[in-house]
């Protein structure tokens, strides 16, 4: 009787070491299930274009699906925070903006996370330029101009439109006048499409807001393009300057999108996703669709959208503060 006890056990025992060994690489083969990507955002506008072509891409290179899953609200808070609340195990992920990333944390008294220590930074994925444009009418067709002029009428006798407090816009013009000094009156609108409606008709001067709504007007010369915001000239008007090259060197001032895990997903995971994000920002296809978005490609690894990141709140920091602009 003992010894058929003990036949069975160390037969048992053989069979299962096998299953273990199997069970052990099916936990360690990432990823194996599908995994969700978080856009902080509504359907339809830029970052949730963007989020389905990274979405996308990660479903081709990973061979498991991964979900775009819309949860807006706060500025990006509610996606940021249902990510940074997430298992740290790759399987959710958040297209994150610079308000999630960055400036919102200047901008609300509470915050839900912490910017910094509540995700892994895995890559940069694209950025879109703001525009300084105006309305024909304005005498002033260029940047040096716009600044002159300005000034010659006086602090906040010139107006400009965005469509938030505190949005990209609104900070990139805080950002240009601290450099420029001279000040302009800020007038919010609930969205672009107003703020363009207004500037079309006349009845706010000038603008300095997310370029992609504004382009065909441009284009057909409905509006005049002083400037844009990003560090170098815009694929989609090339002929127009940017305000770093018409007399303020070092002046970037682009939203951005990144892609970020919670904190204390293994490295491994986050290395496979970054460089396959890095290779996405090269692909003529991915460039192509994230240009038809009205955005650009932005690649940089974990490493690189980590010290992006430390450097880009250095400087919002300053402009929120600058602005004396107060939490809401």
């Amino acid at each position: 009787m003992t010894r058929t006890i003990r036949r069975r056990t160390l037969l048992s025992a053989a069979v299962a070491t096998p299953m273990l060994a199997r069970h052990g690489w099916a936990q360690a083969a990432y990823p194996n299930k599908t995994l969700r990507m978080v856009v902080p955002f509504a359907p339809g506008g830029t970052t949730d274009l963007l989020g389905r072509i990274a979405a996308q891409y990660l479903t081709e290179t990973l061979g498991q699906q991964v979900v775009v899953d819309n949860k807006s609200g706060a500025g990006g808070n509610v996606g940021a925070e249902i990510v940074a609340k997430a298992p740290p195990d790759g399987y959710t992920l958040l297209l994150g903006t610079i308000g999630t990333g960055v400036t919102n944390q200047f901008l609300y008294k509470t915050m839900p996370y912490d910017s910094v220590k509540s995700f892994v930074p895995i890559a940069l994925f694209g950025e879109v330029a703001n525009v300084l444009a105006v309305n024909p009418n304005m005498p002033v067709k260029t940047v040096a101009e716009y600044v002159e002029y300005c000034k010659k009428q006086g602090d906040n006798k010139v107006s400009f439109g965005s469509p938030a407090v505190g949005g990209s816009g609104h900070l990139a013009m805080e950002y240009f006048e601290s450099l420029a000094g001279f000040r302009v009156e800020h007038v919010v609108y609930r969205g672009s499409s107003l703020v363009l409606k207004d500037l079309l008709a006349g009845h706010i001067p000038s603008t300095m807001d997310n370029l992609p709504p504004y382009l065909p007007h441009i284009q057909s010369g409905a509006l005049r393009a002083l400037g844009v915001s990003t560090s170098k000239r815009w694929f989609a008007l090339p002929d127009v300057p940017t305000i770093a090259e018409s007399g303020y060197p070092g002046f970037d001032a682009a939203p951005w999108w990144y892609v970020a895990a919670p904190a204390g997903t293994p490295a491994e995971i986050v290395k496979k996703l970054s460089d396959d994000l890095v290779k996405a920002s090269k692909d003529p296809e991915v460039i192509k669709r994230i240009r038809d978005a009205g955005a650009a490609e932005l690649g940089g690894s974990s490493e690189d959208l980590a010290r992006f990141m430390a450097a880009e709140t250095v400087k919002w920091r300053k402009v929120v503060e600058a602005a004396k602009l107060e939490p809401q």
